[in-house]
């Protein structure tokens, strides 16, 4: 796990400056505490940043083939890195290290842009090629571990694992877009391919960029996309459970190479308790370490189940509260993100990480299964509005159930089942609309009350919804299926683990995410919706599987997700800095947001009247993120 880094020239054959290179892989070097490496040629600079996992002794980067013709840096591990070792030396290449890095650029010589098909793993690399003066960049499937460019002026080609590694660079603009402005208020996050700034863009997951000096701008390709037909040969429920199982089982087993410290994070959910266990099953007479973050809030804290598994399996069990104090690290959090990013657990993330750092190098994380096997209570929800809007076409849902919408109350402090508003407008709605409305922390009606009129303007019209219209034509036809493909493509390559890569690696941590593996998401994603959504029961045959694993009362009890009191928090310990946020020059600039309006968002919300913590939270991660990108 590393951060990588580079300059590419577009145009013709210059060297780039070895000083600004520098200074772009020093920006990034809390992802690579273990060492740093640079290389300049005609045409090209490659800088590396290195936390050793495999081959410790070996694998400095940038590596190079046997002739020094081709080089490359590259952020993730390659689990079938031995496998393709064989497969390469039989066709007459050359080792001389032990490390997953090397099999990259003989890959590249054996299967030129198809190195990605063969590859199983998380990854960010960039190849170089002097002998066709081509840069090649590729990004895992799922998007696990990321990657930014931005064309400069002048031709150059400016690419790294964060933004900051860009944005060092003298000659890059910075420039807010309002579009990713409007996505991160509506998403809580600016998803692919927006970045913050108008002149950099994220590669998405599942894409590869070849560039050639003297050629025409080219653009990212796909080579893989998820497939949510049906398998071929279906099995019934107690097969499919044992075949689950086996394959989890494998997966990490196979996340588990290493040649440093393992750990787990242990939230108390299904997920990360299955990969705990399964962990220590692996580890006969080993200690697995596993990390947990409490909350003093019992509504939510999960430590009691935590605790319970790691009885069970005999894990060292390392548990820290989440308490006021670490507030100071808001703004610290910003600078990591380079993005404004909401997502409230980010903070108790950062917590899980650093303690685990204290353990070991590298931690398996049980991220990844909600998506692949409908975990998410909101897919039950939509399910049955699905359902509904089945019996009744657009034209007749509008007009019957728009008027409810607009009229019904809020109802913040209602019992959930009067809280009908949101249903309404869902019904009103097309699906791809109705689930963009279901995953947005903001609606647009407040979206559009919160931004300035410069800001509502320079948006043209443009609204977060298109993120999902664009996905639309590629996703499927089963309501369940759309949702986890619209999932997989934005929240979580967006915020899940962006989440997770910007925490741990803040840490010079590795965290792998076996349920991720895309051999197995390929597997469960086909599996009938029946088997993913069950008598009201989201993950249901994981749940059947796992059941001697991790027994009844852990795999029945209601899901709460790692969440943090955001309200309580907004309210007591985080008023101040709220109360501070309307005459905050850097957000009501006449580009930014509109000070009466937010005014009165944070004194309804300070008085309780109504429950602000979501747009409130995202106001506060925005200027958090203004203040140490935009300084």
């Amino acid at each position: 796990m590393c951060a990588i880094v580079g300059l590419f020239d577009l145009t013709g054959h210059r060297i780039p400056d070895h000083g600004i290179l520098n200074r772009m892989n020093q920006s990034q070097s809390h992802r690579g505490p273990d060492g740093a490496g640079l290389h300049t040629a005609p045409g090209v600079g490659l800088g590396h940043r290195r936390l050793s996992i495999i081959d410790l002794a070996g694998g400095k980067q940038p590596l190079f083939n046997e002739d020094g013709q081709v080089a490359v840096v590259f952020n993730g591990e390659i689990y079938n890195f031995q496998a393709l070792t064989q497969e390469l030396t039989a066709l007459g290449h050359h080792f001389t290290t032990h490390s997953d890095t090397e099999i990259l650029v003989h890959g590249w010589e054996a299967w030129g842009p198809g190195l990605t098909d063969r590859l199983r793993g998380m990854f960010a690399f960039a190849i170089h090629d002097q002998r066709q003066s081509t840069l090649f960049l590729a990004r895992d499937r799922l998007g696990i571990k990321p990657l930014h460019y931005a064309l400069l002026k002048d031709g150059w080609l400016a690419f790294a694992s964060e933004l900051k590694g860009i944005t060092t660079h003298p000659d890059f603009e910075r420039v807010l877009d309002p579009r990713a402005i409007e996505c991160y208020f509506a998403l809580g996050y600016v998803p692919d391919p927006l970045t913050i700034h108008t002149q950099a863009q994220k590669l998405p997951p599942g894409h590869r960029y070849t560039l050639r000096s003297g050629q025409p701008w080219s653009h990212p390709e796909c080579y893989w996309d998820l497939a949510f037909e049906p398998v071929h040969h279906p099995v019934n429920r107690r097969e499919a459970g044992e075949e689950l199982l086996y394959r989890l089982k494998e997966s990490v087993k196979s996340h588990m190479i290493a040649d440093v410290e393992l750990a787990a994070f242990l939230s108390g959910g299904v997920d990360s308790s299955a990969v705990a266990a399964l962990m220590a099953q692996a580890s006969p007479g080993q200690s697995v370490t596993a990390c947990t973050v409490s909350f003093a809030d019992p509504a939510f804290d999960e430590t009691r189940w935590a605790t319970q598994v790691a009885q069970r399996y005999g894990l060292n069990h390392r548990v820290e509260r989440a308490e006021p104090h670490h507030f100071h690290l808001m703004d610290r959090l910003a600078w990591h993100h380079d993005e404004p990013f909401a997502d409230h657990s980010s903070l108790p993330t950062w917590i899980v990480c650093e303690m685990a750092r204290k353990h070991a190098k590298v931690v398996l994380s049980g991220d990844g299964g909600d998506e692949s096997l409908a975990g998410y209570e909101r897919y039950r929800f939509v399910m049955a509005e699905e359902a509904i809007k089945g019996f009744l076409p657009l034209g007749l849902r509008r007009l019957i159930f728009g008027p409810l919408g607009t009229l019904y109350p809020k109802g913040d402090r209602l019992p959930r089942f009067l809280r009908a508003k949101s249903t309404f407008q869902s019904l009103a709605k097309d699906s791809i609309d109705g689930y963009f409305q279901a995953v947005s922390i903001i609606p647009w009606e407040l979206r559009k009350r919160l931004y300035s009129p410069a800001l509502r303007s320079n948006l043209q019209g443009y609204q977060a919804e298109e993120v999902f219209r664009q996905l639309a034509p590629k996703a499927p036809d089963h309501p369940l299926a759309r949702m986890q493909y619209l999932d997989f493509k934005t929240f979580l390559a967006g915020r899940v683990l962006t989440k997770v890569d910007r925490a741990s690696m803040a840490h010079g941590l590795e965290v792998r995410v076996p349920l991720l593996d895309h051999e197995l998401v390929s597997w469960m994603i086909q599996l009938p919706a029946e088997y993913k959504i069950y008598r009201g029961s989201g993950k249901a045959l994981l749940k059947e599987g796992l059941t001697d694993l991790l027994g009844q009362e852990l795999l029945n009890r209601p899901k709460m997700g790692f969440i943090a009191p955001i309200a309580q928090w907004l309210r007591q310990p985080l008023a101040a800095r709220l109360r501070g946020l309307p005459t905050e020059s850097r957000l009501v600039t006449p580009g930014g947001l509109e000070p009466t309006f937010l005014g009165w968002m944070v004194d309804e919300h300070l008085q309780g009247r109504r429950d602000f913590s979501q747009p409130l939270w995202a106001v506060l991660q925005f200027d958090a993120c203004l203040k140490q990108v935009f300084p």
